[in-house]
């Protein structure tokens, strides 16, 4: 079964990337979608917020890499995916999360979400935080991939 990981990677965390391997051994393709939110601003391009998710799963056989803007169920639809994978760190999360799915259901019946809860290491961490962290002088090693920090690095310089 296919299924997708949709969210904005900005940037991809460690979080990220440990929700999306634990799933990919549960389903024989996940696609993460890197989507276009109108509402934010961007650190980095969609292009290069691609670029940082491709490169954490180079390893990974299962996971695929792709954009979109717009509804997900829109782009589920297209492609013929249900399942939607969705990593949960706290009530809060749930408590979005549950509504979404809701959403996501009554707009496309065939959606179905699967949440997968945080390992503890990573249940505070977010892109926000990255971005906090780093503006502020504090250490990524355990919050993000190697490339990751550098391309903050040298998009910040």
């Amino acid at each position: 079964m296919k299924a997708i990981y949709p969210g904005s990677f900005d940037p991809v965390t460690n979080g990220h990337i440990d929700i999306i391997n634990r799933a990919s051994e549960f389903f024989d393709e996940i696609v993460v979608a890197v989507m276009i939110n109108p509402k934010k601003q961007y650190l980095f391009s969609l292009e290069e917020r691609r670029k940082l998710v491709e490169e954490s799963f180079q390893n990974n056989k299962r996971v695929k890499i792709d954009t979109f803007e717009g509804l997900l169920v829109d782009y589920m639809r297209e492609h013929n995916y249900r399942a939607i994978i969705k990593g949960l760190r706290t009530l809060t999360d749930y408590a979005y999360e549950a509504q979404m799915a809701l959403t996501n259901k009554n707009l496309y019946k065939e959606a179905e979400t699967f949440f997968i809860h945080s390992e503890e290491k990573y249940s505070f961490l977010s892109s926000s935080i990255v971005r906090e962290v780093y503006f502020n002088g504090g250490s990524l090693s355990n919050y993000i991939p190697n490339h990751v920090e550098k391309a903050l690095l040298e998009k910040i310089q």
